[in-house]
């Protein structure tokens, strides 16, 4: 079958996916594999237009500006689209911004940065002083906080400081601290089942630069996602889609930042590189070994009446990155730590109200017997249980009417106490640890950290919740430092706002970019299949627990985005 793509980039890499599957259905209906058969993610590759990078390049130096007698903007005789010699400027321009944004030229897509590269160069053409602030050159925005780029693409965070907006010509901001901005550009992109995938509004004041680009209020972050040279970019900040507040950025003014930020971006490096195919998904590798003891429900059987308005959860059995186990040693106990024992039922109201340890309750949602002991019942023991869609006051887009936990809860080995009264685990003991070779996504005195994830094959981002953030800032889990897999991330411990502010576990959760950016997806079975990795051993599945009718009237669960925080619980 022979293939002519004339057709605009972004709809070229459909064309192939759609042929690469036409190529793939016949083996996926003659396959004999069960519905819950383990997988790996299947990943579409961009086709990258370098020679329009280069020419915009080009636009936004100036062909008869002093800094452009620096580039040959001349490609060979012989184009060859992926290789860099025959793109001489864009080589040339990684030789200089090399040294502002380390490993630009690991990119294989065009690095749109909001960089003056125009005004820097003409800068050091005229002998301004190289001492002068880089971030002189960024549009008001601080330097850096974070640049990765790797053989998947890149991502950057910058921040706007408090008090700049006006002197940006940006409106006034009721929020008191810095606007962290995001943008990724990626070669892959993950095939989910995206249930708000296309939607979304175009912003008129950016049309003209970017035809495609869409607005979208998604999962507490306010995202542009456009396609440029035949890539996937998105640029997001987190934000509340309600009334602006000092300690909670709303949408609304993060909006203007966002905007702003979108129009300074200019292309700052890259690297052509080999076109890749289709990366198809394959069976998941699992040991042979069956497990004496290791047992888990199936994936989106969520404790019953646990769900937003009770609805159910939502099955994948997607090995979405063979990852290491995040915490240090096995046991380790995946399941709800908001409606098993000590559970606060997600503020849905205990009955009776529990006083003293051992004293039993129940859910509002649930018959469901609980008593006031962590160290109690399954709280730990197997079989795990997927919380994905536990009812919480966070956007998650594939969960039922799209609330949901964002990712899995996980307990360590065991329940230490100070004393035999205590009804609650003692923190710090247990280890975490990085599940992949990555980079950190962590600010000063931020409750989550993320790791990111920059191979040929994956772009991936995991958050880890619950870690006690003085002492996540004394290790050194900040911005831009490097971690082997298994290196000590923390300890599993109880913070949620503060010391104490909820049971001890860690909240683990995985995102994967797609066109509409850093989408959350349900980590349960790769939770799974890296600890069945920890034992050696395979484990079992266990019927879903029956549902039972809950005694009262179902849940109001009413979602209150102003009262969410940064992470889930």
């Amino acid at each position: 079958m022979r293939v002519s793509f004339t057709a605009p980039e972004h709809l070229r890499d459909q064309a192939v996916k759609l042929i690469a599957g036409a190529f793939l259905l016949p083996v996926a209906l003659l396959g004999s594999a069960s519905a819950n058969e383990f997988r790996t993610a299947a990943v579409s590759v961009a086709r990258v237009d370098w020679r329009a990078a280069a020419e915009q390049l080009k636009a936004e130096i100036g062909p008869d500006s002093a800094a452009a007698s620096r580039f040959n903007f001349t490609p060979q005789r012989r184009f060859r689209p992926y290789d860099p010699r025959s793109l001489p400027a864009i080589v040339q321009l990684n030789g200089v911004t090399a040294a502002l944004f380390t490993g630009i030229s690991r990119s294989p897509v065009p690095v749109l940065l909001p960089f003056d590269t125009a005004s820097y160069f003409a800068d050091r053409a005229h002998g301004v002083p190289g001492t002068l602030s880089v971030g002189h050159y960024q549009s008001g925005f601080r330097t850096l906080d974070l640049f990765d780029a790797g053989p998947a693409g890149y991502s950057a965070q910058f921040a706007l400081e408090p008090g700049k907006d006006a002197a940006e010509g940006l409106p006034p901001r009721t929020f008191i601290k810095p606007v962290e901005v995001q943008i990724t550009g990626s070669l892959l992109t993950y095939d989910i089942n995206d249930p708000e995938a296309g939607k979304g509004e175009p912003v008129k004041a950016l049309a003209a630069q970017y035809p495609d680009l869409r607005r979208t209020v998604r999962e507490g972050f306010v995202r542009y996602a456009f396609t440029k040279f035949g890539v996937p970019y998105v640029v997001s900040i987190q934000c509340l889609d309600s009334k602006p507040r000092a300690k909670r950025l709303a949408c609304r003014e993060a909006s203007p930042i966002a905007e702003r930020f979108i129009k300074s971006l200019r292309i700052v490096g890259g690297k052509p590189s080999r076109p890749r195919g289709y990366l198809a998904s394959q069976p998941a590798e699992r040991p042979a070994t069956p497990s004496p003891d290791f047992t888990y429900r199936p994936s989106g059987a969520i404790l019953p009446g646990t769900g937003y308005r009770g609805q159910p959860g939502h099955a994948d059995f997607t090995v979405y990155s063979q990852i290491r186990f995040p915490l240090q040693g096995a046991p380790a106990y995946a399941n709800s730590q908001s409606f098993l024992n000590w559970g606060d039922c997600f503020h849905r109201g205990r009955i009776p109200r529990p006083t003293g340890k051992g004293a039993s309750y129940r859910c509002k949602s649930s018959d469901k017997k609980l008593v006031l002991d962590e160290t109690a019942g399954e709280n730990y023991a197997y079989p795990w249980q997927d919380n994905f869609c536990e009812a919480r006051d966070f956007n998650v887009g594939q969960c039922a009417q799209g609330y949901g936990h964002q990712g899995q809860d996980i307990r360590p080995a065991s329940c230490p106490q100070r004393h035999g009264n205590a009804d609650r685990c003692e923190p710090n003991h247990f280890g975490v640890v990085a599940v992949r070779d990555g980079v950190l996504l962590r600010s000063p005195k931020q409750q989550a950290a993320t790791l990111l994830v920059n191979t040929s094959a994956e772009h991936i981002r995991f958050r880890y919740m619950h870690m006690n953030p003085s002492m996540m800032d004394a290790d050194g889990v900040l911005h831009g430092r490097r971690v082997n897999e298994g290196e000590r991330l923390g300890l599993v411990s109880n913070y949620q706002d503060y010391p104490g502010g909820t049971t001890t576990h860690l909240h683990f959760d995985v995102q994967v970019f797609t066109r509409e950016g850093w989408l959350w997806v349900n980590p349960y079975v790769t939770l799974i299949a890296s600890y069945e990795r920890l034992l050696g051993q395979r484990g079992r599945e266990v019927a879903a627990e029956p549902v039972e009718t809950p005694a009262g009237p179902p849940p109001d669960d009413v979602a209150k985005p102003e009262e969410a925080v940064e992470g889930s619980e």
